[in-house]
């Protein structure tokens, strides 16, 4: 066999290396007789020169000479490779007819798309070539060309008569039954371009598109921002120009979606070929939103001045181009239904004058108005007050207002806008019934006893709020929002302003059960994890101004230096008494020294896990007076927060739309998230002592015969509001009064003293509040089961505070107790046999009686200067003054001979 058709010897070790070795060595052999070298060692290891300076020459010598690295890996393994590879190398055994590497080569067959790149290896086989790319990308240009003329040619312009075409929407009750059909009524009204005033045309260019004349309603760096936004999750943007926004409001689907943003882009371009820059104007001041649930210009001059569009002034105009910003937030009057905090009537007054006066600025400016007759707007035209349907009268208007801005801020997907086009269906939580009984019940005082015609300088801007709330689900079923919906705008059941009082107490309790009274002995950081919780049967100080000091005995002083003394109503000193019997007579000093003790944070804490929201008017919590009530939550969060009580610990946010559904489709479904706000042995001993309250304490006017109910009383310093808040097993209501002056745009409103309101001397939560409760409950249970609240198990140890003193092993006489203790440290003694009863003779809610039921503060002194007789004070329950004048002072109550006897909270 000749020397060129040597076999290579076989690798002993597999792989490509060893293959690409073998490669090298029958190329080397091949080329060696042509440069005349004499060895045949292939890799000069014996210390000749290398025959092609490098591995890599060999390489391309082995492909020029017709093998290939693949074809020495097949081949040099002495498997055939000339088999596998075209033009194989010299190494391997012969395969059929082919692996010469000396005969002529085959050309490759060129393919139409060379990717992975022929002829390339490593990195470089699957990089494109500049030839590729070109192509590539010409045809996906000339693809997006095609499409986008598809596009263009299928898209319709604006119809802003079918945008006009709105539907109202229908709010059921809980039952699904029909409350009323309203919100989304036809407020628009279409009108010609030469109706529309110029001076509206110039203030809405120059406030929202100033080359709106001649550009092609396009903003290419607008479009941008917008997909951009969305394309990272962030809040979607619309288009900038006033072509863009014409089909944007033109549309009657709002949904913000990459796919609708490309249909209105084209959509826009049909727009602006196709449409006279005078016919896009009138259509966008037809479609557009001005609030109040006006579309349209002409609804908008007529909703905020009374007028006809026609008749509209520069500055007027100036101002309804401000409301296309945003209304919510530039309305004078304020709208609570998208941001409570933020779109007050005083902040949006001032967004709308800071805007309306940089609109008449750039007018001028811009040309568009002189300045002669800029000088002549320098007053804000203040609009209109709202305007309030006729079918939304009495608690109606209440109702569907809360639902929907429980509707609007729990459903992303629906704006104020697209609720205002209507065609909404909305199942609320609210129950007929209920919410006529509520209503009946606070009718019932205002028709018996506010009168002010008789008492004007007392029974004037007289107002009650109430709130209902279901324990077992969180469901509002009732509120009483104020007299009338239309002429009260003012939802009594929200936020007022009101402090709540004493009613705030058992978050205290509940704390100090939770988190435990601070080591006064360690310092604060130490004390914090070594604590006592705290037991009902606790004693503290109840003596009246009485002072206040820290966890750790020093005197609480505020940033002046000054004491605090603590103040209970009606001045009372009631020595050493249990936090039970300090909820029961609503004693001051004992829970504001408890929440010392524990930490008024820790109060804090325990009323938002209740329910209550840091956001909604919650007081410095940093000062004593935190822990007796100077915060002011709704009357449907108080309700909320004893409905956790009510259900041993879990709380559930309070709702009023149980399901939404639009055109068929429900888009909205209430999912019930308990929270585990605290331990059921807390909030069970909570609501044994607020039971207390109701059957022995300032809470008896509430009581129901026959049901477990349990409350807590409320009064304020002043007389300024009065509270009643408590719940069955299966009901938690909240009722509060005060005197507020309910002309909302009055700056300088302020709540008044409520001395002789209602022809009593003082009101408190005893009185009007707990009445209304107890009426509306009565009504509201009438026909349900009767239920019990679980008995509370031991909780905490008996701790003393404020001065009190735990008892030595000492033992000393027995002090008779005075006639003032004896109510609260013999609450066990049996009752004496009972004296005449005004209640004999009328009845217990009887208004119409002329008999005197005025509590007294002692036995001692129940006649007074009336010389009525008093009651006996060894019984358990509160004692009745006598029927003169002077009615006596009976324990919690200040004696005052008016309409409810007992104490106050």
């Amino acid at each position: 066999m000749s020397e060129h058709r040597r076999k290579t010897p076989q690798p002993q070790g597999g792989g490509r290396a060893a293959a690409r070795r073998a490669a090298q060595q029958s190329s080397g052999r091949r080329a060696a007789p042509s440069r005349g070298v004499t060895s045949e060692s292939p890799s000069g290891s014996s210390g000749g020169d290398s025959p092609y300076g490098g591995r890599a020459e060999a390489r391309r010598a082995a492909q020029r000479g017709g093998g290939s690295r693949r074809a020495a890996e097949g081949g040099g393994a002495g498997r055939g490779g000339g088999g596998r590879r075209r033009g194989g190398g010299d190494g391997g055994h012969e395969g059929p007819g082919r692996g010469r590497g000396r005969g002529p080569q085959r050309p490759a067959k060129k393919r139409f798309i060379d990717y992975p790149r022929a002829g390339k290896y490593g990195f470089r086989r699957w990089v494109p070539s500049w030839k590729l790319v070109s192509s590539l990308c010409v045809g996906f240009l000339g693809l997006l060309m095609g499409l986008a003329g598809i596009a263009y040619a299928m898209v319709e312009k604006p119809k802003v008569n079918e945008a006009a075409e709105a539907q109202n929407n229908v709010y059921l009750w809980d039952d699904g039954s029909q409350m009323v059909a309203t919100g989304g009524a036809v407020n628009r009204q279409i009108i010609g371009y030469e109706q529309i005033p110029k001076a509206m045309r110039d203030a809405v260019i120059s406030a929202e598109n100033k080359s709106f004349d001649h550009d092609r309603g396009i903003d290419p760096m607008g479009i941008a921002r917008a997909l951009f936004n969305m394309a990272k999750g962030g809040e979607t943007q619309g288009g900038s120009t006033i072509t863009q926004q014409y089909v944007k409001n033109s549309r009657l689907s709002q949904e913000q979606t990459l796919s609708r943003k490309f249909q209105e882009l084209f959509i826009t371009l049909k727009v602006s070929n196709t449409m006279k820059k005078s016919a896009i104007m009138e259509g966008y001041l037809n479609v557009s939103y001005y609030g109040r649930g006006a579309s349209g210009i002409q609804a908008a001059a007529r909703t905020y001045y009374g007028k006809d569009a026609v008749d509209l002034n520069p500055s007027e105009c100036a101002f309804l181009a401000t409301l296309l910003k945003g209304a919510s937030y530039y309305d004078p009057a304020g709208a609570t239904d998208v941001d409570p905090a933020q779109a007050t009537p005083q902040l949006n007054t001032e967004r709308a004058k800071k805007r309306w006066k940089w609109i008449l600025d750039e007018e001028v400016n811009d040309g568009r108005l002189s300045k002669a007759e800029r000088v002549k707007y320098t007053e804000f035209p203040m609009p209109d007050l709202p305007k309030k349907n006729a079918q939304l009268e009495g608690q109606t208007g209440y109702l569907v207002e809360l639902a929907r801005q429980y509707f609007l801020s729990n459903n992303s997907d629906v704006t104020a806008e697209m609720l205002s086009r209507g065609g909404y269906q909305i199942k609320t939580t609210f129950n007929k019934k209920k919410v006529n009984e509520l209503k009946k019940a606070v009718q019932k005082v205002y028709d018996s006893k506010i009168k002010p015609k008789q008492r004007p300088k007392t029974d004037t801007h007289v107002q009650f709020g109430g709130g209902s709330v279901d324990p077992k689900t969180g469901a509002i079923v009732a509120i009483y929002g104020g007299q009338d919906a239309t002429k009260h705008f003012t939802n009594n059941a929200n936020p007022t302003g009101a402090q709540v009082g004493s009613t705030f107490k058992p978050f205290v309790l509940a704390a100090a059960m939770e988190y435990g009274k601070r080591n006064p002995a360690l310092s604060e950081d130490q004390s914090a994890s070594e604590r006592t919780k705290v037991s009902p049967l606790s004693i503290y100080n109840a003596d009246n101004k009485l002072k206040i000091k820290k966890y750790n005995g020093e005197i609480w002083t505020d940033e002046n230096g000054k004491e605090w003394l603590q103040a209970n109503d009606g001045g009372e000193s009631k020595g050493n008494i249990t936090l039970r019997e300090a909820m029961q007579w609503s004693a001051n000093s004992p829970y504001v020294q408890l929440g010392m003790d524990v930490g008024t944070d820790k109060v804090k804490e325990v009323a938002m896990a209740a329910g209550l929201k840091d956001d909604e008017q919650m007081a410095d919590s940093h000062v004593p007076s935190f822990s007796i009530g100077t915060s002011s939550p709704s009357a449907i969060r108080m309700a909320g927060a004893y409905a956790t009580f009510a259900a041993s610990g879990q709380q559930r946010e309070p709702f009023s739309v149980s399901e939404a559904k639009f055109d068929g489709k429900t888009i909205y479904r209430h999912k019930d998230a308990p929270k585990h706000a605290f331990d059921a042995a807390i909030a069970d001993n909570v609501t044994d002592v607020l039971k207390n309250v109701v059957e022995k304490g300032t809470g008896t006017p509430a009581q129901i015969p026959g049901r477990d109910v349990a409350g807590k009383t409320g009064t304020t310093d002043d007389n300024k509001s009065a509270w009643f808040v408590g719940y069955t097993p299966q009901l938690s209501t909240a009722i509060s009064m005060y005197r507020l002056d309910d002309d909302a745009t009055n700056k300088n409103r302020k709540f008044e003293k409520m001395y002789g309101t209602g022809g009593e001397r003082t009101i408190h939560g005893a009185s009007f509040p707990a009445q209304i409760w107890h009426d509306y409950m009565v009504g509201a249970l009438k026909g349900k089961p009767v239920l019990t609240f679980p008995e509370p198990g031991p909780i905490g140890d008996k701790v003393y505070g404020g001065g009190a003193q735990s008892p030595t092993p000492t033992p000393t006489a027995p002090t008779t107790p005075s006639p003032t203790m004896s109510v609260t440290e013999s609450p066990s003694m049996t009752e004496s046999p009972p004296a005449p009863d005004p209640s004999e003779t009328c009845g217990k809610f009887d208004w119409d009686c002329q008999q005197n039921n005025g509590g007294t503060n002692s036995g001692a002194n129940g006649g007074g200067p009336g010389g009525g007789s008093t009651s006996p004070t060894t019984t358990p329950e509160p004692p009745t003054g006598g029927n003169g004048n002077g009615g006596g002072n009976g324990n919690g109550g200040n004696g005052n001979g008016g309409w409810f006897g007992g104490p106050t909270g």
